[in-house]
């Protein structure tokens, strides 16, 4: 039982930070950034390009966050800013071709390989009869300490409560003086690191390829939804929905109700309950279980 729960926080952990950012970015900007999801691709990759280069691992950690955070930031401004112009809807096509174009540039620059860090290899610690190994509880930790960070700057600093004051009513708060224009840019960078600290967080369990990012946005998307786009903290909730159904799928002796001993689902069908359970939500609560916007300012 305490392996189950120790699986569905890993696979959380993999959903969790980028369906934040893509919930944060849509209570502001109003369009879903598909390219979120790679942007995560992107802040493992470089993560892991840097340290073979000879970066420490922490340091190509953190420049592999802030490059990616920048990226999202130059690419809103020059990109989906126009784009808004338009409509929400154009722009949200335009974030899918933008992460087309991406997986292309993966292909041509990283191969169709997976790559990894190179870390030390270590015995799985056990953990009230779980095994984990320490780069889960590294991961682990780092996604609670960006989830604290966040809540901490959106609730309890001026920064955030511009920021929340802009996704509840952008008009009024250009009235009041807050410049909402910024406040648009910072959450797209703390949306574009975010993304990013999450594809560290899967390469720091295993290994990334050029698909990790296309992987991601169904269950990232789900996420979201789930737990009512435009509500960051909702896709906590929603990540980890998706991850108890998941992991339930994959690890679930289904043998006894088919009249056979052992009967696993392959992986491949986490996919298909994501899938499934997207389109329960939007016949059943299209605005997700939560309250789609953080209404207290």
């Amino acid at each position: 039982m305490f392996q189950f729960l120790v699986d569905t926080l890993m696979r959380a952990c993999d959903l969790v930070l980028v369906a934040i950012g893509m919930s944060a970015v849509y209570s502001l900007m109003k369009f879903p950034n598909i390219a979120l999801v790679q942007y995560a691709a992107m802040g493992g990759m470089l993560a892991i390009v840097l340290q073979k280069a000879g970066v420490p691992i922490g340091a190509a950690i953190v420049f592999s966050v802030l490059l990616t955070g920048l990226l999202a930031v130059l690419l809103n401004e020059f990109l989906f800013n126009r784009m808004l112009k338009i409509g929400s809807s154009t722009a949200m096509i335009g974030s899918l071709a933008v992460g087309m174009i991406f997986s292309a540039a993966f292909l041509v620059t990283m191969g169709p390989n997976p790559s990894r860090f190179a870390l030390p290899i270590s015995r799985p610690l056990r953990i009230l009869g779980a095994l984990v190994t320490e780069p889960q509880l590294v991961s682990f930790v780092i996604v609670l300490a960006a989830i604290a960070a966040f809540a901490l700057l959106y609730f309890k600093t001026d920064l955030g409560r511009c920021m929340r004051a802009t996704s509840t009513n952008e008009v009024l708060a250009d009235a009041t003086g807050i410049n909402t224009a910024r406040m648009k840019t910072v959450i797209v960078l703390i949306s574009g690191m975010m993304a990013a600290l999450g594809g560290v967080s899967i390469a720091l369990k295993g290994e990334v390829d050029i698909q990790v990012g296309m992987d991601l946005l169904l269950p990232v998307f789900a996420s979201a939804i789930l737990g009512g786009l435009g509500n960051p903290f909702g896709a906590i909730a929603g990540a980890l929905l998706i991850s108890i159904a998941e992991t339930a799928v994959t690890t679930i002796n289904f043998g006894p109700l088919m009249g056979q001993v052992v009967v696993f689902l392959p992986v491949a069908y986490a996919s298909a309950i994501s899938f499934l359970l997207l389109v329960a939500a939007l016949l059943w609560r299209p605005r997700g279980l939560f309250v789609s916007e953080v209404k207290r300012v």
